[in-house]
C-alpha cells in the first residue's frame, strides 16, 4: 500500500516506519521538520507540514490507500486539557474528513492502554474494561479516549464498510527512542548505586511488537476493534524493571521502594507549582498513576493481529544498543 504515516519522528513512529518499509509499503511521512526522521534507508517520502493543519494532511494523503496515526501529545507536564486536544482528539476527526475526500477506507490509530481499565494479577483486563481512576483524571488519557470514541463511532457508522483499527499499547521500550521519551525511565536509574522506585508498576511492551501490530493492522483485525499490546509477563513493578535493567546491563544496584505517603506529599508540592503556572510532571494525579499495578491481557491482539511477545529484557538491550550506535 501507499501509506500516510503520522508521528514518524517519535519512538513508535520510527519503528513503524522501519517496519512498513521492510514490508514493502510505500510510505509518506508528514513531519514538521524533515530532519526529525532519523531513519537512513530508502522507501519513504517526507512531506513537511503540521498535523493540526487540515490542508497539510489533505496534501500528504493524496494518492494514499491507508493512514497510520502514531502521533500523540504525551508530555505529562502540560497544564491544560486544551494542550492535548488538537493532536490527541481533533486530529482524529480531521483524518476522517481527509479519508472521505481521498476515498481512503483504512486507518490504524495508536492510543494508549490507559484508556482501558486495568485489572489485577488474578484477573487480567481486556478491551471491554471501562477506564478507571486515576487515569480518568488524566488530560492525556482522557484526550486519547475522546479520539478513540470519534474513530470507533465512525467505524460503526459511515465507515462501517471500512477498516479502522485502534491499537492500545502499554509502556513502550526499545530502539530508536530519539528524544528519548519513555527511555527516560531507564536512563534515570542507569548505573546508579542506589535508586528509589514507587510501589506501582506498568504494563511494559517492546516497541517493535507494537510496530508489528500496527503494520499488521493494515490488513488484519476487525473494523472498530481495539487491541491491547502488552508483554506476556504482565505487569512489572518499577523496582522490578530497575533490577532487571541492572542484571541485563551488568551492574550492581540497590533499589528502595518509596512509601506512598511520601509520593503523595511530592504530588501536592507539584500541584502547588502547577497552580502557579509552572510546568512540572509532578502532581497528585501523576504520582497516583505510579502507585497502581496495571494488568492487561494481550490475547486479542495475539490472535487477531498475529504477533508475538518479546521479553522486556530484549527491549532494554535494544534501547541501549541503539543509543550506543548514535
Amino acid at each position: 500500500m501507499r501509506v500516510l504515516l503520522l508521528g514518524a519522528s517519535g519512538l513508535l513512529g520510527h519503528n513503524v516506519l522501519q517496519t512498513l518499509v521492510a514490508d514493502g509499503h510505500r510510505v509518506v511521512a508528514l513531519v514538521r521538520r524533515a530532519d526529525s526522521v532519523k531513519l537512513e534507508q530508502a522507501g519513504f517520502d517526507i512531506v513537511v507540514g503540521r498535523l493540526d493543519v487540515a490542508d497539510d494532511l489533505d496534501r500528504a494523503a493524496d494518492g494514499c490507500e491507508a493512514i497510520v496515526n502514531c502521533a500523540g501529545v504525551t508530555d505529562m507536564s502540560l497544564l491544560h486539557r486544551s494542550d492535548y486536544t488538537a493532536i490527541n482528539t481533533t486530529l482524529c476527526a480531521t483524518l476522517l474528513e481527509v479519508m472521505k475526500h481521498h476515498g481512503i477506507r483504512t486507518l490504524v490509530h495508536t492510543s494508549t492502554v490507559n484508556t482501558i481499565g486495568y485489572g489485577s494479577q488474578d484477573e487480567l483486563a481486556d478491551e471491554s474494561a471501562a477506564m478507571r481512576k486515576p487515569f480518568l483524571g488524566s488530560y492525556y488519557a482522557d484526550s486519547k479516549r475522546a479520539g478513540e470514541d470519534i474513530l470507533l463511532g465512525a467505524a460503526r457508522g459511515e465507515f462501517s464498510d471500512g477498516h479502522i483499527v485502534v491499537i492500545n499499547p502499554g509502556f513502550m521500550i526499545g530502539s530508536m527512542d530519539v528524544k528519548p521519551s519513555s527511555g527516560r525511565l531507564l536512563l534515570a536509574a542507569y548505573r546508579r548505586r542506589l535508586m528509589v522506585a514507587p510501589r506501582g508498576g506498568k504494563a511494559f511492551v517492546h516497541v517493535k511488537d507494537v510496530a508489528r501490530a500496527v503494520v499488521n493492522g493494515l490488513t488484519l483485525g476487525g473494523n472498530g476493534e481495539r487491541y491491547i499490546l502488552v508483554n506476556d509477563a504482565g505487569c512489572f513493578g518499577i523496582k522490578q524493571l530497575y533490577e532487571m535493567q541492572a542484571r541485563v546491563m551488568g551492574y550492581r544496584q540497590r533499589v528502595l521502594t518509596l512509601p506512598n505517603w511520601l509520593l503523595s506529599v511530592a504530588g501536592v508540592a507539584g500541584d502547588t507549582l502547577r497552580t502557579l503556572g509552572i510546568r512540572t510532571e509532578l502532581s497528585t494525579l501523576n504520582v497516583r498513576q505510579l502507585m497502581v499495578q496495571e494488568y492487561y491481557s494481550n490475547h486479542h491482539a495475539i490472535s487477531d493481529l498475529q504477533i508475538t511477545s518479546t521479553p522486556i529484557e530484549e527491549a532494554i538491550k535494544d534501547f541501549y544498543l541503539w543509543r550506543k550506535k548514535q
